[in-house]
């Protein structure tokens, strides 16, 4: 019984993230954490653009609101909004820009996209970033475009944790178009670099 209130919940929550991001998409919207409280639930949104997402005196949030207790049965849900510090090392939001900007300009620029974002990554500090286009781009064959640079984990424990994944889909005039990012920040330990320090004087001649 305790087993199925679980999975219910988790389910639940899963569905909440799912609708949350589905219906913030192309505002910078990274993530949805919920966490509940005595008070109720409290639905903390990560995102780039804050006040896009806010929306005019709270327009948006008051939907967002509203929407949440009807759809989802939450008697008081509580959104937060925080913003991500570095957009770039944020793998959702890298490929939520990168399908905007297929629909916005063609996919007849997608390898000018491609180039231009992993630019902006490694410029934010990335050791390393993989993206892939899969579908009818540029021609009328499916096909997969992988863009690549610096240094990505690829197996092991470090390619777990360490590297950020994310996908997005976007409707082009040729099709569906999907988008897989792979981010590995400036803050992953790798556990094959080790520094050497010398020993002091001090510690010469005590030896």
């Amino acid at each position: 019984m305790i087993e199925r209130k679980f999975v219910s919940e988790n389910l639940k929550e899963y569905r909440i993230q799912e609708f949350i991001s589905a219906t913030l998409r192309n505002v910078g919207h990274s993530h949805t954490k919920l966490v509940r409280t005595p008070m109720g639930e409290k639905v903390i949104i990560y995102a780039s653009r804050p006040g896009l997402i806010v929306g005019r005196k709270g327009e948006n949030i008051k939907k967002l609101t509203s929407t949440l207790k009807k759809k989802f049965k939450l008697e008081n849900p509580q959104i937060e909004i925080a913003e991500v510090e570095n957009p770039n090392l944020d793998a959702q939001i890298v490929a939520e820009r990168i399908a905007g900007a297929l629909e916005r300009f063609g996919t007849n620029k997608f390898k000018a996209i491609g180039h231009k974002t992993m630019s902006d990554v490694m410029g934010a500090g990335a050791l390393g970033i993989e993206i892939i286009v899969s579908g009818k781009v540029p021609s009328q064959r499916a096909k997969s475009w992988r863009f690549y640079t610096g240094y990505l984990k690829k197996c092991g424990d470090i390619a777990i944790s360490g590297v950020k994944r994310a996908q997005a889909i976007v409707i082009t005039k040729t099709g569906e178009v999907g988008i897989k990012v792979a981010i590995m920040g400036p803050d992953v330990k790798l556990p094959d670099d080790i520094t050497i320090q010398e020993l002091s004087t001090e510690s010469k001649n005590e030896k």
